[in-house]
């Protein structure tokens, strides 16, 4: 048996990790999109590094795209197996991949008429639509902590690990050669305080495990400074000085989470009296899809429930869907908060909010969660003078802030207790993916130090075998 990693590797995006038996059986983990990768992103997404055809099983972490994202394109080159995930899984890629090819069909519209100006040739999406939809007939919703024989030799048990609606760890028992192997998958973890979801179930000892690592570097404040914070930030930028507060938010996950911290606000009496907008039709899609599933909530938003029905909507919150009512907020002087995606602002509605009102001292742009660090967010982070947006440069004169709390990754700490069911002798070798060099090097020496001796930071398409 052997393994190779095919993405995720020293980088946090294209997620994808395959399983090959002595038998010629394949197994795929994730087959997520290189995201934000400056011009290499194209070339990386046009080739998997494997023929799609040759593929037997894929079981997906979650849905986010850096994991999910080249499912369409995997089964445009060949692949007629077999899709595992969980329930909320499954339904939330379903949407987001399809939200995916419109986006490619219209990025690479406006990128042809670039390129026919300049004499080159035309470039196509990764996938269709029509993908998208051969794709979907292929999901296998698998439930939690019930362990799924997809066939003789491989079984298949999902674990709760917190990150997003639906996110699991991978557990997989293989027999082999009269031997079983067990090897575990964390997908993205989560927290063990997530103010929604429940924390990272327990997982069985492992042979081989492998581990993200995005945050493996550094500890996040603490979530109970969350809402006092963003709380400040609204009433400064709204009420002070009655400027907009524009708060580029991942559709699944983090928009969720502003919206049950503003409606938690509510509760306590202390929401201020301001509008509210989601501008996002994707998230607008999402968090229905979030409450179709409370069997994810934790025992504190469940408590919540019983005596609020809906803990994501509150007095003032308003969905834009329609793309003019969007573009009015933009020629809007009211005072008001913008939820709307994408989370690193690289595209969608809040590029458009950003780059309308950046040069206004009055409004402040508030970044929640992780960015690539080629995104327009990551550039935001930085507090530049200038920034460019659509080929031209903006003076920056909003107020850049961030709550770093919010992050939907485990930090090293969550990291380890998360390994901490294992046994490290037990355990033969751990591969760090999902995480940046610095990030990788230093997540290893808190595993060394936990009694984790055997450990491995892949390369690009680098194999090993697994004994």
């Amino acid at each position: 048996m052997k393994i190779t990693f095919h993405g995720a590797t020293q980088t946090v995006t294209g997620s994808k990790h395959l399983i090959t038996l002595n038998n010629g059986k394949t197994i795929l983990l994730d087959c997520g999109m290189f995201q934000g990768m400056g011009k290499e992103t194209q070339e990386l997404n046009s080739n998997l590094g494997f023929d799609a055809s040759e593929i037997d099983y894929l079981i997906l972490s979650h849905a986010h795209i850096d994991h999910t994202g080249l499912v369409p394109k995997l089964v445009k080159d060949g692949f007629h197996g077999r899709i595992f995930g969980s329930n909320a899984t499954l339904d939330l890629t379903d949407v987001l991949l399809k939200d995916s090819a419109f986006i490619q069909q219209n990025d690479i519209k406006f990128m042809n008429k670039r390129r026919l100006k300049q004499g080159r040739p035309f470039i196509e999406p990764l996938y269709l639509l029509e993908d998208v939809e051969k794709a979907i007939k292929l999901f296998e919703p698998v439930q939690f902590e019930k362990p799924f024989d997809i066939d003789d030799d491989v079984k298949l048990e999902l674990f709760e690990n917190g990150h997003i609606l639906g996110a699991s760890t991978i557990f997989l028992s293989i027999k082999e050669d009269g031997k079983i192997t067990r090897i575990a998958f964390s997908g993205d973890v989560g927290r063990y305080s997530d103010p929604i979801l429940k924390s990272p179930s327990v997982f069985p000892q492992v042979d081989y495990m492998i581990i993200e690592s995005t945050y493996g570097n550094r500890l996040h404040e603490k979530m109970e400074e969350t809402s006092d914070i963003l709380h400040d930030i609204i009433v400064e930028t709204c009420v002070g000085k009655r400027g907009k507060l524009i708060i580029p938010a991942f559709s699944v996950g983090r928009t969720q989470e502003l919206l049950f911290t503003l409606n938690e606000m509510e509760l306590d009496y202390r929401l201020p009296d301001v509008k509210y907008y989601v501008d996002s039709p994707l998230s607008t899609t999402v968090t229905k899809i979030v409450k179709r599933h409370p069997e994810c909530f934790n025992r504190s938003v469940q408590k919540i429930m019983k005596f609020d029905k809906d803990p994501f909507d509150f007095k003032g919150l308003h969905y834009i869907e329609d793309k003019r009512e969007s573009q009015a907020l933009n020629g809007s002087n009211e005072p008001c908060v913008i939820i709307s995606a994408s989370g690193m602002a690289e595209a969608g509605r809040v590029k458009h909010h950003i780059a309308n009102n950046i040069a206004d001292p009055s409004t402040t742009i508030l970044m929640v969660g992780y960015c690539e660090k080629n995104s327009l967010g990551a550039r935001l982070k930085a507090q530049p003078d200038v920034v460019t947006i659509f080929g031209e440069e903006y003076p920056v004169r909003a107020d850049i802030r961030k709550i770093e709390s919010m992050s939907a990754h485990a930090d090293y700490r969550d990291l380890c207790k998360y390994l901490s069911g294992l046994e490290p002798d037990e355990v033969k070798k751990i591969f760090i993916v999902h995480g940046e060099p610095d990030a990788q090097v230093i997540f290893r020496e808190h595993l060394y130090k936990k009694g984790f001796l055997n450990i491995e930071i892949p390369e690009r398409h680098q194999t090993f075998n697994l004994i």
